[in-house]
């Protein structure tokens, strides 16, 4: 029995030294193994919540495997030909239940704070209107003059990779947004049931017909970024990629200019036209002085009314 657990010790060993020797383990990229980098505060916060965890995690698994290494050590049938009959074990009892309790509020409290955090939707200082399509994306700037474009995928063919673009991922219209901007998106749907979803913005809600969902986004990295998405939505919902350009705020300004649009403080109401003009010319000789008016109470002031008698028709 023992002979067998170290021979298989050893193989899992080996398996994974050979795996880390590899060639083509040094090529696998950063994002193939771990999270993209984040570039929000929302993404920050969920990476630090999985660090934490993952060693909660480790050291579950560790302790659970301890314990089955020893009991097949300890309790075989070998080394304890005579098994103990102990039913019960207050003490331990105890101990297991109030254990895992301290485990999960200690998950609970960073995870309900991060929760908070993601729903908390502050001022926004530009909202881009995120609808979903069969199988392209739809986006508007209501607050810059009614922007509106539909971004599709590029097709294989028309790839130019001297342009940066990445097969499935890039698309004919990003969205653009300015970098260190509170970003809301409102995420909606035409036909189907989708889901906006950016992976390195930590960011995924879902886009549903006939309803407005939100989110939001601070990004403090200029860049382009990609999401697809996360809902199955017919036969091409593996073809709906997300590319969000982000730039700084005078580069925005400027693409806001390019597509017709104006920036959010430059769009201003428009009084509407009174009807009646503000003021008329009137005539000199029209012009009276008023006599002062004498205010009266109407519930002190009694009139005499002269009394009508009937008259008596007679027949």
């Amino acid at each position: 029995m023992i002979k067998n657990t170290i021979f298989s010790l050893f193989l899992l060993v080996a398996a994974i030294i050979l795996a880390f020797s590899s060639p083509a383990f040094a090529e696998i990229k950063d994002w193939q193994i771990n999270f993209q980098k984040p570039v929000t505060p929302m993404m920050e916060h969920i990476i630090d919540f999985h660090h934490m965890m993952l060693y909660i995690i480790t050291a579950i698994v560790l302790f659970v495997m301890g314990l089955l290494i020893y009991v097949m050590i300890r309790f075989n049938a070998k080394s304890n030909p005579t098994p103990s009959t102990t039913t019960h074990n207050v003490p331990l009892e105890i101990l297991w239940t109030v254990v895992p309790v301290i485990i999960l509020i200690v998950i609970a409290v960073p995870s309900f704070k991060l929760l908070f955090f993601e729903a908390r939707n502050p001022e926004p200082e530009l909202t881009v209107k995120v609808i979903g399509n069969q199988w392209n994306w739809t986006f508007e700037y209501p607050e810059n003059g009614d922007i509106s474009f539909t971004s599709v995928m590029i097709e294989d063919k028309n790839i130019d990779k001297s342009k940066g673009q990445i097969r499935l991922l890039s698309s004919d219209n990003p969205m653009v947004i300015p970098v260190n901007t509170n970003v809301l998106f409102q995420v909606t749907a035409s036909d189907v049931l989708h889901a906006f979803a950016v992976p390195q913005f930590g960011i995924k809600v879902d886009a549903v017909p006939g309803r407005l969902n939100s989110t939001w986004a601070h990004v403090t990295k200029t860049g382009t970024y990609y999401g697809q998405c996360s809902e199955l939505c017919g036969k091409s919902h593996a073809f709906m990629p997300i590319e969000i350009k982000v730039v700084e705020k005078e580069e925005f300004a400027l693409w806001v200019k390019s597509q017709g649009g104006k920036m959010k403080d430059e769009v201003v109401a428009q009084p509407e036209a009174s009807v009646i003009p503000a003021s008329l010319p009137v005539p000199a000789e029209d012009i009276k002085s008023a006599e002062p008016v004498i205010a009266k109470d109407a519930a002190t002031e009694v009139k005499a009314m002269p009394e009508k008698t009937p008259e008596i028709k007679k027949e």
